[in-house]
């Protein structure tokens, strides 16, 4: 992807405009967003020739998990403190069993990139420590 002719920002104003958010607690999709919509930059990659991750990463504030597992985990943990209240609902038992699966699944991929520490497994009561 190449660069817009039409970008005012440099790579290094960008750069600074990431860890900023970062630093305001901002989830690299919102950093996304938040550059898309308030600043112009189509595409962080296409200026800086970098990820968000890559630059966050470089600069030692990439989270501990990666954002969309992440996510999986909040959702599976707000399941789960749902199905304590109404343990008949067996449609939200059903779409739990299939969150933590999706979990599974992107924890093992994570494990085999090297994001996730070897062993790393799904614990739903660590998960709930993890999110609250």
């Amino acid at each position: 992807m190449e660069r817009p002719e039409w970008i005012a920002y440099s790579n290094e104003e960008v750069e600074e405009l990431v860890l900023k958010f970062r630093k305001e607690g901002k989830t690299t999709s919102a950093i996304g967003i938040i550059l898309r919509d308030q600043y112009g930059i189509p595409s962080v990659r296409a200026v800086t020739g970098e990820k968000i991750t890559a630059i966050l990463k470089r600069n030692d504030q990439i989270e501990e998990y990666p954002e969309d597992i992440m996510n999986l985990i909040k959702k599976a943990v707000n399941i789960r403190d749902h199905l304590k209240e109404n343990p008949k609902d067996l449609h939200t038992k059903r779409g739990l069993e299939i969150i933590e699966a999706r979990i599974r699944k992107l924890g093992a991929y994570y494990v085999n990139k090297n994001q996730l520490a070897e062993g790393w497994r799904y614990d739903p009561q660590k998960a709930a420590l993890l999110v609250k």
